[in-house]
């Protein structure tokens, strides 16, 4: 399984996403409001235990790309960070979301790379309508982890492993996915998709 059919061929083996708290209600509900957000490293919005997750207990959100690469920076490196045309000029395409970033039904905002440890490159997507994102999503067949308000793409193993301490919930419309007992599963905002804190190997 890949987060990312485009990436699969790059991608190495995913990991199970285990431990994580529990999936937004502020998502799930539909609210993708940023009342609260701060601006900059700290525009994570916290429950005040340091974890940035929302207030609710929900999933992560930011207000840009500078504070998702903050965020993944807890549990993965995440450096160089170049916004998606500094970084596309030099790699051919081995970062998604070229294309579809240009796309209006995927309501992507802001698209930058940065790379992990082994210089493996991870998207990262701001995405104020999760609902529309995720239709596009569900057309495509792309699978991603996502907070309230933004998507990551990794590719390298190391840096899914390291985000598996994050709040941080895998998507995926898989009409055969098959969550083990003991991984936590619940609806996305678009019917047939689903957010998770399993990702299959």
């Amino acid at each position: 399984m890949r987060l990312s059919r485009s990436l699969a061929t790059g991608a190495a083996t995913l990991a199970l996403l285990a431990a994580l708290s529990g999936c937004g209600s502020d998502s799930e509900s539909g609210s993708e409001s940023g009342s609260g957000a701060k601006t900059g490293a700290d525009s994570v919005v916290g429950s005040g235990d340091g974890s940035g997750q929302t207030a609710t207990g929900g999933l992560p959100r930011a207000s840009d790309t500078e504070s998702i690469a903050s965020y993944l920076n807890r549990y993965t490196p995440c450096g160089s960070v170049a916004t998606g045309d500094e970084y596309d000029d030099g790699h051919d395409g081995d970062a998604w979301g070229t294309d579809e970033s240009e796309d209006p039904a995927w309501g992507i905002e802001e698209r930058a790379v940065c790379t992990d440890g082994a210089e493996r490159p991870i998207t990262l997507l701001t995405v104020p309508d999760m609902q529309k994102f995720q239709i596009a999503a569900k057309a495509s067949g792309d699978e991603f982890l996502v907070g309230e308000d933004f998507a990551v793409v990794p590719v390298g193993d190391e840096a899914i492993r390291g985000l598996q301490q994050s709040a941080l919930r895998f998507l995926t419309c898989d009409a055969d996915l098959v969550v083990p007992s003991g991984f936590e599963k619940e609806p996305a905002l678009v019917d047939g998709c689903v957010l998770t804190n399993y990702v299959p190997e």
